[in-house]
């Protein structure tokens, strides 16, 4: 177990969720889900968002928890903000389902790419065809996400449009669409690709917290959804620090290769564009 992981366990930190953020963390991942809470007399939607990352030394933390309206760009703009103001820094790439506002949140605070969900994008081509025609688009989307270059998989892009168009016409406009934040994962080293092209690795614990959620029901109040969340997220970031590392050094080692730039140069970039955006 590294120095690192040894001395950072956070079940006993007296504020988890503002703790100070160090190093860089180059993946993040951020979720959010629907949670119906009281207020007076009213029972509102309300979004609790979560935010995932990999720290440079390839070990994987929870990093932000916080509940709020329904997620609009104001809204993730301001989480996404909370996190930098507690240090977050080098995200290289922001990986999330489509939320509302997020990818221009993403854009004017972190200035980063954004790679789109594959699993949820699949899942949602699936709404726009026949059954029969699932495991046909399934199959060719798949192609995509499993080639062994992101040239490869811009080739193949063009094959599985010119392939399906004749009878899931949508499903081929919406991916052409989505083209550039779909792949976006292949700019990084390949053994990370599996882990960077969805959300899936973060399935079993919002599994869990979802199903918390649903026993409950209807919170009666924000702290109550802060405090279920926290629990088990506390717990399962413990058990992340403690275990191995869930990408390797060597590995990590390669991404300024991969990204062909060193860290000062794109930081630079970055601030730059965020003192464009907040002009």
């Amino acid at each position: 177990m590294s120095r690192r992981c040894a001395g950072r366990s956070t079940s006993t930190s007296p504020s988890f969720r503002e703790r100070p953020l160090e190093g860089s963390y180059p993946y993040l991942w951020l979720d959010a889900k629907h949670v119906k809470v009281r207020s007076g007399a009213h029972v509102r939607s309300k979004a609790l968002v979560i935010a995932y990352a990999v720290h440079e030394t390839g070990v994987r933390e929870v990093i932000g928890l916080d509940l709020g309206e329904i997620g609009s760009e104001a809204f993730w703009v301001e989480f996404l903000r909370s996190l930098r103001a507690r240090g977050l820094q080098g995200v290289r790439l922001a990986v999330s389902d489509q939320h509302e506002g997020l990818k221009h949140a993403i854009e004017r605070v972190l200035a980063c790419p954004w790679q789109r969900c594959t699993v949820h994008f699949v899942r949602n081509m699936h709404q726009h065809c026949r059954p029969s025609q699932r495991g046909l688009v399934a199959a060719a989307l798949r192609e995509l996400f499993q080639a062994e270059s992101g040239a490869q998989a811009r080739e193949r892009m063009g094959q599985v449009i010119e392939r399906l168009e004749p009878t899931v016409g949508k499903v081929c406009r919406l991916l052409e669409e989505a083209e550039e934040d779909l792949l976006a994962f292949y700019a990084f080293p390949p053994a990370h690709w599996p882990k960077l092209r969805s959300t899936n690795p973060l399935e079993r614990v919002n599994r869990e917290i979802g199903r918390r959620s649903d026993v409950v029901g209807i919170f009666p109040n924000d702290a109550s959804v802060i405090r279920l969340a926290g629990a088990l997220l506390i717990e399962q970031n413990d058990e992340w620090l403690v275990c191995r590392r869930y990408l390797s050094a060597e590995s990590m080692a390669l991404l300024d290769a991969a990204n062909g730039r060193d860290d000062e140069t794109e930081n630079n970039e970055r601030e730059e564009v965020m003192e464009l955006n907040a002009a």
